[in-house]
């Protein structure tokens, strides 16, 4: 396996941890800048083609996976030159912008679910569902709660902002850290940027964990939970069902419509609630105390949840790429 992605960036981080080849490429992002900017950085990607292409020969690959995103442009480009088979995944409901822009040269598209079927070519697509680590569907409550040492019995919020965080959440919780406390006990994820100002807080609270980042305790902190407070990212629609984990969402203002459309989707199912980024703050405590004294709903949410899962995930993608990948250069 050979990773492409762009240099200093998280998933180069996870790709050397993994011991996966990793090869960088000169990509920007262009939706929500300045003219200039985003021209300046379009160019990169164009530019990024060739030095994808002379990968893809030095490689020599059977086939190639990407998950959107601009970074995914220029290898779908160059592989679509090389003529090697291309899967690209959708994980949200709706394409952004590059997969909108690749979307045409790929062999298959990945789905999580049936309804984003209607963004592409007919007989292009396959539900595969939303792939996530094997952890999040073998651990469980109890393990998850003695790891982070809490009350096993005792009522259990995980905040989650996404791997950076997320600031206005963590203002939000912070200044209702004394009724979440006596509401129930806290695992708090709050990015590295707040990380510092936060624990400061919380060490007045003996039930209170706060962490700047959790990697390989991410699915543990998340189990421990009756509810997860979140933003609404892509890894809700997969992460959360695996683990059966009603959530409040809170999708970020300035993130286009993949957020909201997330967040409508499982508000919809019954699986979760949505308040709005600007309500959080006087709005958190009553959420949580209405689902708190409502056990049936909160039962009803976690079954709704559930029953979003599809474990098989990653081995439905793995089989797309084997099914696409000439029969003599298979394992």
């Amino acid at each position: 396996m050979l990773y492409v992605g762009r240099a200093g960036s998280i998933e180069e981080r996870l790709a050397q941890r993994a011991q996966i080849s990793f090869r960088a490429i000169e990509v920007g992002g262009v939706r929500g800048l300045d003219p200039i900017t985003a021209a300046r950085n379009l160019g990169r990607v164009v530019q990024s083609i060739g030095r994808v292409r002379a990968i893809i020969r030095e490689f020599q690959p059977h086939a190639i996976f990407a998950t959107g995103g601009y970074v995914s442009a220029p290898v779908i480009w160059a592989g679509a030159l090389e003529k090697i088979p291309r899967v690209i995944y959708l994980p949200d409901l709706e394409p952004g912008w590059a997969i909108h822009a690749t979307a045409r040269w790929a062999t298959r598209i990945a789905i999580s679910f049936p309804e984003v079927a209607r963004h592409f070519a007919k007989n292009q697509t396959i539900v595969t569902g939303y792939p996530v680590r094997a952890e999040f569907f073998q651990t469980n409550p109890t393990r998850a709660r003695a790891m982070f040492d809490l009350d096993p019995s005792a009522r259990t919020v995980a905040i989650f902002g996404g791997s950076r965080g997320a600031h206005h959440i963590n203002q939000a919780v912070v200044a209702n850290l004394t009724e979440l406390a006596r509401l129930a006990q806290i695992i708090h994820i709050t990015g590295r940027d707040d990380e510092t100002w936060v624990k400061v807080q919380a060490r007045a609270f003996a039930n209170v964990r706060a962490f700047g980042y959790l990697d390989d305790e991410l699915p543990h902190a998340l189990a421990a939970a009756d509810v997860v407070i979140a933003r609404a990212g892509a890894a809700t629609l997969g992460e959360f069902p695996a683990l059966g984990v009603p959530a409040i969402l809170v999708p970020y203002p300035y993130a286009g419509r993949h957020q909201e459309l997330n967040a409508r989707f499982l508000v919809e199912r019954g699986a979760a609630m949505r308040v709005d980024d600007a309500d959080l703050e006087k709005k958190l405590i009553a959420r949580l105390s209405d689902l708190f004294n409502a056990p049936e709903k909160l039962n009803a949410m976690r079954d709704a949840m559930r029953a979003l899962a599809q474990p098989r995930a990653a081995e439905n993608i793995a089989e797309v790429l084997e099914q696409l990948t000439p029969a003599g250069a298979r394992a």
